[in-house]
């Protein structure tokens, strides 16, 4: 298979799955199904969707304010302008090629900025490093609170045995060791790829510690994140079926939801189906619920391509002089 081929198939195949699953989930609605979820979007309140879009905006502006404490030590303190335009444009180039936003980020501030690509680019994968940490401190909140729900489908009897946390615990442990055993006596090449990265995000999080300003950064990353799940909390008020969902319900679809950006661009198509299938499962119906997915979606993707257009035509604008 010819480089080319590969990375025509690394775009498009994600981008056609997503599709297929759209086509694949509409072909299951009936006419009253189109009706319930139409409904829902003509009636839904959407100055919680706004609140949600405020809150993403503020999200990036703090991400990028959290960059400059990376570029700092290195020697570099790039106009807080750049670092947001940059930013934006990331996520905008993340819709179309995945994880291709980091590297144009990284490219657009060295070029605007005179910032080396090597540096820029060590910079945003300790941001990722830090960031990995939030999701899995979230992906475990989500596990601790619904260890019972997780009981009532794998073991039918409502969580009311204390054995089941400590056999999920057990057999989650399992696997990590069997894991570190492969991976510390295997030679394969994928293996190594795989330690590899592993090693650059281990020097990541070493950049971070060697940090001077590492209070305010990690204030930071829990701000991003805070406001990511409030992001989505938000919008549940905004169909009144979804209003009533506990904290716990808000966690994990927002978890579910983030791991479903990873098998297409964005979430395209997974998105709303994996997040309405969290909801249903605390008692919203199936239409509604869909209805919430797509709402969340389509809001977050429309506010990237406005902003993240915007920031793309005015970043060579904005350093003219420097071009």
């Amino acid at each position: 298979m010819s480089k080319k081929l590969r990375k025509t198939l690394f775009i498009s195949l994600p981008i056609i799955f997503g599709l297929g699953l759209i086509w694949y989930s509409l072909s299951k609605f009936t006419p009253s199904d189109f009706q319930s979820v139409k409904k829902s979007f003509q009636t839904a309140h959407y100055g919680w969707v706004f609140l949600s879009i405020v809150l993403a905006v503020m999200s990036h502006l703090s991400r990028a304010y959290r960059w400059q404490f990376l570029l700092e030590p290195l020697g570099y303190k790039p106009k807080f302008t750049n670092s947001v335009l940059t930013v934006l444009v990331a996520y905008l180039l993340n819709l179309v090629i995945p994880r291709s936003g980091e590297v144009a980020r990284a490219a657009a501030i060295s070029k605007y900025e005179g910032i080396p690509f090597q540096k820029a680019f060590g910079t945003i994968v300790a941001e990722r490093v830090a960031d990995v940490i939030m999701l899995f401190s979230i992906i475990g909140m989500a596990f601790f609170m619904q260890t019972k729900l997780l009981s009532e489908y794998l073991f039918k009897d409502g969580g009311s045995n204390p054995w089941h946390k400590v056999i999920i615990l057990g057999g989650l442990a399992l696997i990590a060791l069997v894991l570190y055993f492969v991976f510390k006596t295997s030679k394969s090449a994928f293996v190594l790829k795989i330690k590899e990265f592993a090693k650059g995000l281990l020097e990541g999080v070493m950049s971070i510690v060697k940090m001077k300003k590492k209070v305010v950064f990690i204030l930071h990353t829990v701000f991003i994140w805070t406001l990511y799940v409030l992001m989505f909390y938000v919008v549940t008020f905004a169909i009144p079926e979804t209003s009533h969902l506990p904290i716990g319900a808000i966690v994990v679809g927002f978890v579910v939801g983030g791991l479903s950006m990873a098998l297409t661009n964005g979430g395209l198509g997974t998105y709303p189906i994996f997040v309405a299938s969290v909801f249903i499962l605390y008692g919203v119906e199936n239409n509604p619920a869909r209805a919430f997915g797509w709402i969340v979606w389509t809001s977050q993707t429309l506010m990237v391509l406005v902003f993240g257009g915007l920031a793309m035509f005015v970043l060579p604008i904005y350093n003219r002089k420097k071009v």
